[in-house]
């Protein structure tokens, strides 16, 4: 086995608390697999000691990395993780026995997803701006996100037992995705999200992204398999978090779906650099008559506070600049850009925590699922159709 240290700073201890907080505050909830594996981890000290040894402080070792690149490789438990000490005890053997190979896969690899399901979220928002659209995706991944056009959707009111569908004819996936809506004085409701866009798809006329390791899963079976390693295992059937209908497909299944969705339109062009140096020369691409909509999911959380602040000043000069029209949709956790907050009146639930904000133009306009299942209208602040 291959041990270096590779950081000064690092150190066990360090290493068990980033797994004690992945475990609580992001696991727990939405994976009770992930969140009893990292629980596991953060307090097993010789294991915590190989972590921090072996990988470089910082991105590296986010627990997400570990935990696709041993479901990468096909290590035990690799769809549900260790149910108890014995299951673990077998897990922990497999991976410090593949230490090698999971490195390898960690060192090469990041875990941006460019989760297809987030375009249930960010559908109703891009079909009421200004059309034609030039989308332009930061931290792309894939660049499945910047197809929302070859999916299709449907829609269920919270609650009401009504839903609407629609989209491309013929595609093979459809993503579900409750709608509510929470305005001054009230409680969130099952009122849907404004019909009309909940049935036309945006007209798009240019699509680019920029990503430090782009993904081609179409061409590549090995990016597609790495992506479904990302995928947490989750409970699908759970009622408390409204993920599925009966009739949508497993998560694993349901991307390659949107895989092949996208298989004949033409590749989105994917800048491969850093998010910020590459944003002003492809932005400037964008046909002026087209409304330019620079947009983020999930992404910025890897950059430290200084560096979501630079970028933020980025895109409003940028924006500025343009000739033509221009907004930027940022959908993150209300911790990457603390500066956009939900309205005051909005009381967080439990179920809260794990919720993104929908923002455009840095002014809030709905709270949705990580997943991508659950959209919650915040009605005082939705753009005019």
């Amino acid at each position: 086995m291959v041990v270096n240290v590779v950081n000064v700073v690092n150190s066990a201890q360090t290493v068990a608390d980033r797994y004690r907080e992945f475990s609580w505050q992001q696991a727990r909830g939405r994976s009770d697999a992930h969140a009893e594996l990292t629980a596991r981890i953060s307090h097993d000290a010789e294991f915590c000691d190989l972590l921090s040894g072996s990988l470089p402080a910082g991105n590296k070792q986010r627990p997400t990395l570990l935990l696709a690149a041993v479901r990468y490789l096909d290590g035990p438990h690799a769809e549900l993780g260790p149910r108890d000490e014995t299951a673990y005890g077998r897990w922990r053997e497999w991976t410090v026995r593949h230490w090698d190979e999971v490195r390898a896969v960690i060192m090469r690899r990041a875990d941006r997803t460019g989760e297809p399901a987030h375009c249930a979220t960010l559908l109703p928002l891009l079909a009421r701006l200004p059309q034609p659209l030039a989308l332009l995706e930061v931290g792309a991944a894939a660049g499945l996100c910047l197809q929302p056009d070859r999916y299709r959707y449907r829609y269920e009111a919270d609650g009401a037992g009504t839903g609407t569908e629609f989209g491309a004819p013929g595609s093979p996936v459809t993503f579900v995705c409750r709608t509510s809506t929470a305005g001054p004085g009230h409680a969130p409701g099952p009122a849907p999200v404004a019909p009309e866009a909940l049935t036309r798809l945006p007209d798009i006329a240019w699509r680019a992204g920029i990503d430090p390791d782009p993904l081609d899963p179409v061409a590549e079976r090995d990016d597609l398999r790495w992506l479904q390693a990302l995928r947490w295992p989750v409970d699908e059937d759970r009622p408390a978090h409204g993920t599925y209908s009966p009739h949508s497909q497993n998560r694993a299944d349901r991307l390659a779906a949107a895989v092949e969705a996208v298989r004949p339109a033409p590749r989105p062009r994917i800048v491969r650099g850093d998010l910020l140096d590459e944003l002003p020369a492809l932005a400037a691409e964008a046909p002026s008559e087209a409304t330019l909509v620079i947009f983020h999911t999930a992404v910025l959380g890897t950059l430290p506070l200084a560096r979501r602040e630079e970028f933020a000043a980025l895109v409003r000069s940028l924006l500025a600049e343009r000739d033509g029209p221009g907004h930027w949709i940022s959908h993150e956790h209300h911790t990457v850009l603390p500066w956009i907050a939900a309205p005051a009146h909005h009381t967080p639930r439990p179920e809260d925590a794990h919720l993104l904000t929908l923002a455009l133009d840095e002014r809030p306009v709905a709270l949705t699922g990580p997943d991508g299942a659950s959209l919650r209208l915040l009605t005082e602040n939705t753009p005019a159709g």
